[in-house]
C-alpha cells in the first residue's frame, strides 16, 4: 500500500487541506502550543490527519474532513502507547475515551512533544483562579542522543531506548535508599561511630595549646618542666590516639559490611528483574552492555558505598567540628580561614557537571569494549573459521582507542581541577600563617592559640580537599547507579496480572481468536483464528517469513498479541502468572542451548529435584542414553560453554530429554530436526515420538516429511492461515501445501541427481556400471 502525505511546510506542519481548514478555525488570539500529524487510520491503514493543541482546546481532523475539538478540563488524559512500534494517542476524560488517533514511529518524537504540552496546558487549567500559572513554555528535557523530549520523571528516553543524562543524576544515589532501609540500624551505629571517631581526633590539637604556652614557653624563658603534667598531657594524647583508632576500626568494619550487603542485594535484585523482562527488551540489548552494568557498575556502586561515602560523611564531620572548634578559639582567625572556601565550591558547582556527562560517556564507551568481548568469544569458533582474527582484533583496538580518547578528555578536566582546589588551600594556609603572626604580634592570641589553629587548618584543608577529590568518584557512582536504574525502571511488555487466574490442571486446549501481532510498524500476524485440540499435534508450515516462529512465540508468551487473544483452557494467557504458564510448556529449539555444566544438570535444567532415576529415564526416552554412557564421566560428564563438547545432535537430544522431564502439557518443537544428518534425524524422530505422546504439540517444520504423523497441518502465508487439514486431504486439494511439498520434492529430487553428476564424473576412473552390468 503506498502513503501518501500532504504537503508540509519548513516546520514540517500541513499546508494542505487538512492542515489549511483546522488552522481556518484558530481564534486571532489563540495560539497553537503543539501539534502532531499522524499517518495511520483506526484500521492501520496510511491515512493522514493532524492534532493541534492550544491554551484552551484540542483538536483534530481526519483525511475525510471531519473535524472534531475538546475543551481542555480538570480530569482530562492524554496517554501515550507504544506497542511494537504503531504509536496511540488516547485522549480520556470522564472516564471514558474520548478519541483515539495511531501513528508510525516517524511521528513518535512529535507525539511526546504533545503529551508533554497537553499535561503543562492542563495543569495550568487546573490552577485556581488568580494563582501564578508561571511561563507558558517551560524548557523541556532533552534526549543528548537523539534530540526526542524526555517525558516527566522517566530515566530512558522512549524513542531512541538510551538513557540520558538528567540535570541532577547525582541525586539518583538517593534511590539507593530502598537497598539501605533494611540496615538502617547498622547504619545508624556507623553513623555514631564516625561522629565519636571523629570527635577524638579532633582532641590533639586542642592539647597543644597547653603543652605550647604553659610548658614550652615557660621552658624557653627559664622555669622547670613539670614532668607530671607533660606525663598528663602525652597520656591524653596517646589514649585520644587509641580511641580515634578503635573507633575507626569498628566503624569502617561496620559500614563495610553494610555496603557490601547493599551491593550484593543491588546485584541480585537487578538480575531477578532482568530474567522478568520481556524478549524485545533483550532484543535492543547488547550482552557486554547488560553484563557490565550488573558486574562492574554495582561494584563502582559498592566502592563509593564502602569507601568514599564513608570518607565524605567523615570530611563533612570533620569540617563542620572544626570550624565550630576554630570559631570557639578565635572567631576573626577562623573567618579567615574559610576564604578559599567560595572558590572551591564553585569549582566543584562547574566541575561536577563536566565529570557527570564524562564519565556517562565513559560508561557507554567501555559497553562498547565488552560488547566486542561479549560477541568475539562465544563466536570464536566462526571468527577463526573465517580467518577474522586480524579485524576482531582490529574492532577490539578500535574501541579501546576510543575508550582511551574519552578518558583523555575527562582526565585533562580532572587534572586541572585536583591542582587548583590544593592550590587554593595552600593559599588559604598562607592567609591564615600571615594573620595569625599579625594577631600574635600584637598580642590578640598566644602561640599556642596559632600553633593549635595551624594544625587544625591544616586537618580542615586536607578534608577539603579530599571532599574536591570525592567528587570525581561521586558522579562515577552516579552515572552507574544511573544504568542500574535504567534496568530496574523497565517494565515489562509481558506484564503478570494484578489478579492472575488459575489452572487447577491444565489440559492444553488452545483457541486463537483474531490474533494480530506486528514487529515495529510491519504487521507479521493478521486475523488468525485456530482452535487446537488437547493432545492433537499440529504441523506449522510455509515459507520463511510466513510468521510461523512469531506464532509460536505469541503461544509461548513470549510477547503479547497486539491484537485478540490466546485462549489455554478457555482462559485468556495474559490472565495468568507466566511463570505458572510456561511451567506447562516444553520447548526443543532448533539450535538447544546447554549450559555450562555436567549433562544430569542439562536435562535437570526445568526441573532441579529430579532424582538421577528420573534423568536417566528422560534420558533413556530421548535415546540419549548410550551415547551419554559413552562418554568419561557418563551423566557426569561436563558438556563444555553452550555444549561445544557434544555434536548437534547429542544436544538436541539432551534438550529433549530437558523437555521430556518437565513432563509438559503442551509442547512446541521449532525445527528440531532441520540442522542434523540423516541419521541423526532418525534417532532424534524417535526420541519424539515418545515425547508428542499425550500433549499437544505444535511442530516447526522445514522437512515436510517430518510432519507426516501430524494430526493436522496449519499452512501459513503472510501471517495468515491459508489452508488447515491432515497430510493427505491438502495433497488432494493441490493448494498452496500442495505447492510446497511438491516444490521441495523437486528440490530433493535435484540434489539427487546432481549427487549422481559427482558420482559419474568420479566415475571417469572408476565407472559406474548399471546395475546388473558386470
Amino acid at each position: 500500500m503506498q502513503q501518501h502525505h500532504h504537503p508540509v511546510d519548513a516546520s514540517g506542519v500541513m499546508t494542505g487541506p487538512v492542515g489549511a481548514e483546522l488552522r481556518a478555525r484558530l481564534a486571532p488570539s489563540e495560539n497553537v502550543l503543539a501539534e502532531l500529524e499522524v499517518d495511520l487510520s483506526d484500521t492501520l491503514r496510511f491515512e493522514p490527519g493532524l492534532l493541534l493543541l492550544t491554551h484552551a482546546r484540542l483538536m483534530a481532523q481526519d483525511a475525510h474532513g471531519a473535524q472534531q475539538e475538546w475543551p481542555l478540563e480538570s480530569g482530562m488524559a492524554l496517554r501515550l502507547i507504544d506497542h511494537a512500534g504503531v504509536g496511540t494517542l488516547e485522549l480520556q476524560g470522564s472516564g471514558r475515551r474520548l478519541a483515539l488517533w495511531r501513528f508510525t514511529l516517524g511521528a513518535h518524537t512529535a507525539a511526546l512533544r504533545l503529551v508533554q504540552a497537553f499535561e503543562r496546558q492542563l495543569a495550568r487549567v487546573a490552577l485556581p483562579a488568580g494563582s501564578a500559572a508561571g511561563p507558558q513554555e517551560e524548557e523541556e528535557t532533552l534526549c543528548q542522543d537523539c534530540g526526542a523530549p524526555l517525558p516527566p520523571d522517566t530515566e530512558e528516553c522512549p524513542a531512541c531506548a538510551r538513557s540520558p543524562a538528567p540535570q541532577t543524576s547525582t541525586w539518583v544515589l538517593l534511590r539507593l535508599w530502598r537497598f539501605a532501609r533494611p540496615y538502617r540500624k547498622q547504619l545508624a551505629a556507623g553513623f555514631a561511630l564516625t561522629v565519636a571517631s571523629t570527635a577524638a581526633t579532633l582532641v590533639p590539637p586542642y592539647m597543644t595549646i597547653p603543652l605550647v604556652d604553659d610548658i614550652l614557653i615557660p621552658y624557653q624563658n627559664g622555669q622547670a618542666i613539670p614532668v607530671t603534667l607533660v606525663a598528663m598531657y602525652l597520656g591524653g594524647l596517646l589514649g585520644a590516639a587509641l580511641l580515634a583508632w578503635g573507633l575507626g576500626w569498628a566503624r569502617t568494619y561496620t559500614l563495610a559490611l553494610v555496603s557490601e550487603r547493599i551491593g550484593a542485594d543491588l546485584r541480585t535484585t537487578t538480575y531477578e528483574h532482568l530474567l522478568k523482562l520481556s524478549l524485545d527488551y533483550f532484543g535492543g540489548k547488547r550482552t557486554g552492555d547488560l553484563m557490565a552494568r550488573i558486574g562492574s557498575e554495582t561494584d563502582r556502586i559498592n566502592v563509593f558505598l564502602s569507601l568514599h561515602a564513608l570518607d565524605f560523611v567523615n570530611d563533612v564531620l570533620m569540617i563542620l567540628m572544626t570550624a565550630a572548634i576554630l570559631f570557639s578559639i578565635n572567631p576573626w582567625l577562623a573567618l579567615v580561614t574559610l576564604v578559599p572556601l567560595p572558590f572551591i565550591a564553585w569549582l566543584i558547582h562547574n566541575v561536577r557537571d563536566r565529570l557527570r556527562t564524562g564519565f556517562e560517556k565513559i560508561d557507554r564507551v567501555w559497553s562498547e569494549v565488552t560488547n566486542v568481548l561479549a560477541d568475539t568469544i562465544p563466536g570464536i569458533r566462526v571468527v577463526k573459521a573465517f580467518a577474522q582474527e586480524k579485524r576482531e582484533a582490529q574492532r577490539f583496538r578500535d574501541a579501546n582507542q576510543h575508550n582511551l580518547e574519552v578518558n583523555d578528555r575527562l582526565n585533562r578536566t580532572w587534572s586541572l581541577f585536583t591542582p587548583t582546589v590544593s592550590l587554593m588551600t595552600e593559599i588559604g594556609l598562607l592567609v591564615v600563617w600571615g594573620f595569625g603572626i599579625w594577631l600574635v604580634a600584637h598580642n590578640q592570641i598566644t602561640v599556642g592559640v596559632l600553633t593549635a589553629f595551624i594544625a587544625y587548618i591544616g586537618r580542615f584543608y586536607t578534608r577539603l580537599d579530599s571532599m574536591s577529590r570525592i567528587v570525581s568518584v561521586t558522579q562515577k557512582a552516579a552515572a552507574g547507579a544511573k544504568r542500574i536504574f535504567d534496568i530496574l525502571d523497565h517494565v515489562s511488555n509481558v506484564p503478570d496480572p494484578v489478579q492472575p487466574a488459575r489452572l487447577e490442571k491444565v489440559r492444553g486446549a488452545l483457541t486463537l481468536r483474531n490474533v494480530g501481532f506486528r514487529y515495529g510498524s510491519r504487521s507479521v500476524i493478521k486475523g488468525l483464528n485456530l482452535d487446537i485440540r488437547p493432545g492433537e499435534m499440529i504441523g506449522l508450515v510455509g515459507h520463511s517469513g510466513s510468521g510461523k516462529s512469531t506464532l509460536v512465540n505469541l503461544i509461548s508468551r513470549f510477547y503479547d498479541v497486539s491484537e485478540g487473544s490466546i485462549l489455554v483452557d478457555g482462559v485468556d494467557l495474559r490472565r495468568l502468572r507466566v511463570a505458572d504458564y510456561r511451567s506447562h510448556i516444553g520447548l526443543v529449539l532448533q539450535e538447544p542451548f546447554l549450559f555450562f555444566g555436567t549433562i544430569a544438570e542439562n536435562i535437570a535444567y526445568g526441573k532441579p529435584s529430579a532424582t538421577r532415576a528420573e534423568i536417566i529415564a528422560a534420558a533413556r526416552a530421548a535415546h540419549a542414553h548410550e551415547f551419554i554412557l559413552r562418554l568419561p564421566h557418563g551423566y557426569d560428564s561436563l558438556v563444555g560453554e553452550r555444549g561445544q563438547g557434544l555434536s548437534g545432535g547429542e544436544r538436541q537430544r539432551i534438550s529433549i530429554a530437558r523437555a521430556l522431564l518437565i513432563d509438559p502439557r503442551i509442547l512446541i518443537l521449532d525445527e528440531a530436526t532441520s540442522a542434523v544428518d540423516t541419521e541423526t534425524e532418525k534417532e532424534i524422530q524417535r526420541a519424539l515420538d515418545n515425547l508428542v505422546q499425550g500433549r499437544t504439540t505444535i511442530a516447526i517444520a522445514h522437512r515436510l516429511s517430518t510432519l507426516r504423523k501430524a494430526d493436522r497441518l496449519v499452512v501459513m502465508d503472510r501471517g495468515e492461515v491459508v489452508e488447515v487439514g491432515p497430510h493427505d486431504e491438502l495433497m488432494a486439494k493441490e493448494g498452496a501445501y500442495w505447492r510446497l511439498y511438491e516444490a521441495q520434492a523437486r528440490r530433493a529430487e535435484e540434489d539427487a541427481q546432481a549427487a549422481g553428476v559427482v558420482i559419474v564424473e568420479s566415475g571417469l576412473l572408476h565407472p559406474a556400471h548399471p546395475a546388473g552390468q558386470s
